[in-house]
């Protein structure tokens, strides 16, 4: 098995960092979170832009209109969108852009072409919370029979006044419409199963930033007269904060590759690991760049506060440590 990306995965995923860094630069990023909103984190301009790279349509077949790429290429482009910190439901739209069946034609093709903005919510999430809700087009709701669809409009939510991750707007709901179902059972736990893969992508994403991040910190910041980087346990901080990304990698990235070819792996282990592996390096190492910064690291002016709170948030999507290390304990 080869272990290296090809080619054209590499392309891929220095063309769309490029893209995030053309369109969605620091400078946009900080303009829009020190706005202090709550909701009208989704720019349609950005989000048609996105759908025109493939971002939603990239799972999707050709002769569908779509990318015809498989899940290790999506997780290298989601891989992207965490080190940008692109705001919105990117995956929740991108999983709808690849549902199939009649009923949900419209919505899948809408969802490709950038036309709607899908948002996602567990069935039995307690307490309910519905992130994006004002800028949402559909609403999808994963339960035990299946995925419902809900339009925002019938949601009645009370807004979050500070929520966690000030890019991500949320709104506590009371409980959820009824909804049409449009796909089944089995259509749910693909979804549950490639949206952990994707998130894990975004995950690592924002963990190789953090990474980058601390290190050029502590190359350039000075105390006591040396550059802090000299210091025995500066390094340590950065050395683990890399090795917890590498390992993420391999697991995220092995996840993606048995979901487009089952031979290689089990998805009832490789998921979970992914995701436990991700979420762990996210938030770690958001800690450790809090760390490596010093006093700056707490202040509002340094980014390093966006990717930690962006990282606890993604921890709490398809499955809490917990959840997924009971799910490993079932395969033993």
């Amino acid at each position: 098995m080869d272990f290296q990306l090809s080619e054209d995965q590499r392309d891929l995923a220095t063309g769309v960092r490029e893209f995030c860094e053309g369109r969605f630069d620091r400078d946009r990023m900080r303009d829009l979170v020190d706005k202090n909103r709550v909701a009208g984190m989704v720019d349609k301009k950005l989000w048609a832009e996105l759908a025109e790279t493939g971002f939603f349509s990239l799972r999707v077949a050709e002769d569908e209109g779509g990318v015809g790429l498989g899940t290790a290429e999506a997780a290298l482009v989601y891989e992207e969108a965490g080190r940008a910190l692109l705001p919105g439901p990117l995956v929740a739209t991108h999983l709808a852009a690849s549902l199939g069946g009649e009923a949900a034609a419209g919505l899948a093709a809408g969802a490709a072409s950038g036309e709607l903005v899908v948002g996602l919510v567990a069935g039995d999430a307690s307490p309910i919370l519905v992130e994006h809700l004002d800028a949402l087009d559909v609403l999808l709701v994963l339960d035990d029979d299946g995925i419902r669809r809900v339009s925002p409009p019938s949601v009645a939510g009370t807004p979050v006044r500070t929520p966690m991750d000030p890019f991500t707007p949320l709104h506590h709901v009371e409980a959820l419409p009824e909804g049409e179902l449009i796909a089944d059972a089995e259509t749910a736990a693909r979804f549950r199963r490639e949206g952990a893969v994707l998130t894990a992508a975004v995950q690592l994403g924002i963990a190789g930033k953090l990474t980058e991040l601390s290190t050029q910190y502590a190359k350039e910041r000075e105390q006591f007269g040396r550059i802090i980087g000299s210091f025995q346990a500066v390094k340590h901080l950065c050395a683990d904060m890399l090795v917890r990304t590498e390992i993420a990698r391999a697991a995220v990235y092995a996840a993606a590759v048995t979901l487009d070819d089952p031979v290689v792996g089990d998805a009832a282990v490789v998921v979970p690991t992914a995701k436990l592996m991700a979420d762990d390096a996210a938030t770690r190492n958001g800690k450790d760049a809090t760390q490596v910064h010093g006093g700056m690291g707490f202040t509002w002016e340094v980014d390093v506060h966006l990717y930690l709170k962006r990282a606890w948030v993604h921890a709490t999507q398809f499955g809490s440590a917990e959840d997924n290390e009971e799910a490993l304990a079932l395969t033993l």
